[in-house]
């Protein structure tokens, strides 16, 4: 018997719930199993608690899209499919934490292609864990961690470039060009997803009318928090409030 053969077979035995276990060991990491489809087919409890359930039964067999925002699940569903599609392997990425909306903190995040006994690809596993800047995480982690941080803070905010790149100690042309290696969007995009995130949360949970809604997360005014609303939410603010409200 070969090497493959051989862990093969004793996987073959084994009780994939065990394994969970041992990820639950681990409360700062969160780890998952979909298929190609992107149904959940295995989650630990941190996150079970990204997800807002209380355990993978509240999870199995649901999507991202289920849990989290659209613009946000979108993403994750781009990813996964880019994994499974070519087989490369996401590693040690730098992203938003998956929890609520204008959540400040990073994570590292790797993603796998799963084969089955043929070498076909049949699904993704990966996991993520939260930044700590006080460990030994990359400088780039540390650098954006604390510029996120202030963005997150201060969204509402008139922010330029400029004021961002001194808080990384970066200048403009740097600044920008590592802030988009990292994140995949322009700082500008990165502020106006936070912003939205954030607008979707208080149109959902409060009266506060749309006009005001929009000043206080930092757009200029109704009609320009509309129209960007409406370009990555494909409804308008107050449709998105309505069927949040049944």
């Amino acid at each position: 018997m070969n090497n493959t053969s051989l862990v093969r077979s004793f996987f073959s035995q084994i009780d994939v719930s065990e394994l969970l276990d041992l990820f639950n060991l681990q409360p700062e990491l969160n780890f998952f199993v979909k298929d190609l489809r992107g149904r959940f087919l295995a989650i630990n409890q941190r996150g079970c608690e990204y997800c807002g359930a209380l355990d993978q039964n509240e999870v199995i067999g649901k999507t991202d899209f289920d849990f989290f925002p659209s613009q946000r699940a979108e993403s994750y569903r781009q990813d996964d499919e880019q994994v499974m599609r070519t087989g490369e392997p996401i590693i040690n990425r730098l992203e938003s934490a998956p929890e609520m909306a204008g959540s400040p903190r990073l994570v590292m995040t790797s993603k796998i292609p799963l084969r089955n006994g043929e070498g076909v690809v049949v699904g993704i596993a990966g996991f993520s864990r939260q930044v700590d800047t006080k460990r030994g995480d990359t400088k780039d982690a540390k650098r954006f961690a604390n510029v996120v941080e202030y963005l997150h803070s201060n969204y509402h905010r008139k922010l330029n470039t400029s004021e961002l790149a001194t808080k990384a100690k970066l200048s403009i042309s740097q600044f920008e060009r590592q802030f988009r290696r990292v994140f995949g969007v322009s700082p500008r995009q990165y502020l106006s997803r936070v912003r939205l995130e954030v607008a979707c949360e208080k149109l959902a949970q409060t009266d506060e009318t749309v006009a005001t809604i929009a000043v206080r997360c930092g757009f200029f005014d109704h009609a320009h928090f509309s129209r960007c609303f409406r370009k990555q939410m494909n409804v308008s603010p107050s449709e998105y409030r309505r069927s949040k409200k049944f």
